[in-house]
């Protein structure tokens, strides 16, 4: 209870932190027009793509070009912005993220970046009281090939600190979780449990649940877990929303949205609270889906609904990617489909003809294979060619698949930081051969679909200049491997930004308002400290945010 106790406390002192942040506060900069002047302005308008300044007025960009010419434009009295060195680029957008993951992983422990079991097992030992709900202990970020052992941990590990309290913590890629004994115990998973459709109970060499649960085997914890209150509910996603202001994000793309976080938003953006756009993807996988499909799609003013998200395979790190072949470092397991092919078809003919994008998370080359083959179908019997329906991740792929993908007009949603977290160990599991289509954002623009990028927050960090820089140099902070990791799928500095703007824009249906800075379109815009197409790639991962605008509004400003 005093646990519980301290989680509402730690909620209500948030929002009281963050609640000051609306569209209708006034404030000096919403009043008439203001005139940004940096270094550069990058507009991707093709017409004058880099320019001096750009005018703002009731939330559109008024005029872009030199100082003097937005100046006459602009008119005596304007609010000048002078942000220095500064580079000035479209609103950017997180074509893949969760934002409620994100304002968990902002609340509670968290096990990114441990070294090893040890440390992990600490930071749970030391868990803030936020971590708590209700008398479950939760966490997430673990990656056992981030360890010397590389292998799985086990709920005995936990059971050492954690005897009583239940202890739930998910991999760092959602696909997998770790438990203890009472979590187990709580949840009535046993020897005589049998792996549930699309997941499995690993199990020792007597039989015994190990404690790792993967995909669907870890709704049975899902089933007893304690639901957050509103109270927690609001205060983590808020968290998220300003953590990602933070960064340089004015827009997300939330990849699987439940009812309640969409009726919280709701609510949100019709007060005025919505710092950023987010474009909604329904959760396809929940029950609550169906209300969904009754409901319809939404438009908003900051929030639209309009696309559903489906997950038919699980991860690689967890090797639950489902794969044609055997795992080339597990051999007789090919991965799970966490939908049957049946099931999935239903579901996107379903979405389809009630006007939704249906965007589909495909890992490994079978799921990738079997949502092209379903979509053509669908999109032929519902009449849903131009439907911008999307592939998440795309990641492992057939050369052939990856040609189709672009002839048949899909978009690939793809995260360029997977590709330098995954590379020390993604050929292992699929080998010199499959990992030619893997990660393969060139193959992708060679096939004539539209690349969109993004990070899938929290599973990678938030920050778009790491995925900005990611996707120039596919390798990691420190330069490794030298000259990048199958360096001929790179992208260019002005592809990869595109990516983050352009192409997000078209896979939410936004290219005529986003994406670009142009006179009568969204004046979303974020000032950087570099120039993240010119200036040497190196720069990037110390960048700053100077400042991001989201409709005129200034979201977030760096202090000086």
């Amino acid at each position: 209870m005093l646990r519980r106790i301290g989680g509402l406390l730690g909620a209500v002192l948030l929002l009281s932190l963050l609640g000051g942040c609306t569209r209708n506060t006034p404030r000096p900069d919403t009043a008439g027009t203001s005139v940004y002047v940096a270094a550069r302005v990058r507009t991707l308008d093709p017409g004058r793509p880099v320019v001096e300044a750009l005018a703002v007025r009731d939330g559109k960009v008024l005029a872009t070009g030199t100082r003097d010419e937005v100046l006459a434009a602009a008119g005596p009295g304007a609010r000048i912005v002078d942000l220095g060195s500064a580079t000035i680029v479209p609103g950017l957008t997180d074509s893949h993220g969760h934002l409620s993951s994100l304002g968990q992983w902002e609340a509670t422990v968290t096990l990114l970046g441990a070294t090893t079991k040890e440390e992990a097992l600490a930071r749970v030992a030391n868990a803030p009281s936020t971590s708590y709900q209700g008398e479950w202990l939760v966490g997430q970020g673990w990656d056992q090939n981030d360890w010397p052992e590389k292998t799985f941990p086990t709920r005995q590990d936990l059971d050492a600190k954690h005897p009583r309290t239940p202890v739930y913590l998910t991999r760092i890629d959602g696909h997998a979780a770790w438990v203890n004994s009472e979590a187990l115990r709580r949840a009535n998973i046993t020897r005589a449990t049998q792996d549930p459709n699309g997941g499995r109970i690993l199990r020792d060499a007597n039989g015994e649940p190990t404690g790792i649960l993967v995909d669907n085997a870890i709704g049975l914890i899902h089933a007893v877990l304690p639901p957050l209150t509103e109270a927690e509910r609001t205060a983590q996603l808020t968290a998220a929303l300003h953590r990602a202001a933070r960064v340089g994000l004015t827009g997300v793309h939330d990849a699987g949205m439940d009812l309640a976080t969409f009726q919280l938003l709701q609510r949100l953006d019709k007060e005025g609270k919505l710092p950023l756009r987010v474009y909604a993807m329904a959760d396809g996988q929940a029950p609550e889906r169906a209300e969904f499909l009754r409901m319809g799609p939404y438009q908003g003013e900051r929030l639209t609904l309009r696309a559903v998200k489906l997950v038919l395979d699980g991860a690689l790190g967890s090797r639950g990617a489902a794969l044609h072949q055997d795992y080339s470092d597990e051999p007789g397991h090919r991965g799970l489909l966490l939908l049957t092919p049946e099931e999935y078809e239903k579901r996107v003919t379903d979405f389809m003809r009630a006007g939704f994008q249906v965007c589909t998370h495909a890992i490994g080359d079978r799921a990738n294979t079997l949502v092209l083959d379903t979509l053509a179908r669908a999109m032929q019997a519902t009449s849903t060619q131009a439907g911008r329906h999307r592939v998440e991740h795309a990641q492992i792929m057939g050369l052939d698949d990856i040609t189709r993908l672009g002839r048949i007009g899909l978009i690939a949603s793809v995260q360029p930081t997977h590709a330098t977290s995954d590379m020390p160990w993604a050929e292992a599991r699929v080998g010199p051969e499959r990992i030619r289509g893997a990660y393969a954002w060139q193959r992708l623009k060679s096939s004539g679909a539209v690349l969109a990028l993004g990070s899938d927050f929290p599973v990678e960090r938030p920050d778009v200049l790491a995925g900005l820089y990611a996707a120039r140099t596919r390798q990691d902070a420190r330069g490794t491997p030298e000259g990048g990791w199958y360096a001929d799928q790179r992208l260019s500095g002005q592809e990869a930004l595109e990516g983050f703007t352009v192409g997000a824009a078209y896979a939410s249906f936004a290219e005529a308002r986003r994406g670009r800075l142009q006179p009568g379109m969204d004046a979303d815009f974020v000032a950087l400290s570099v120039d993240p197409v010119d200036a040497p790639v190196s720069e990037l991962p110390g960048a700053q945010v100077h400042l991001t605008v989201v409709g005129g509004d200034e979201v977030h400003r760096a202090t000086p």
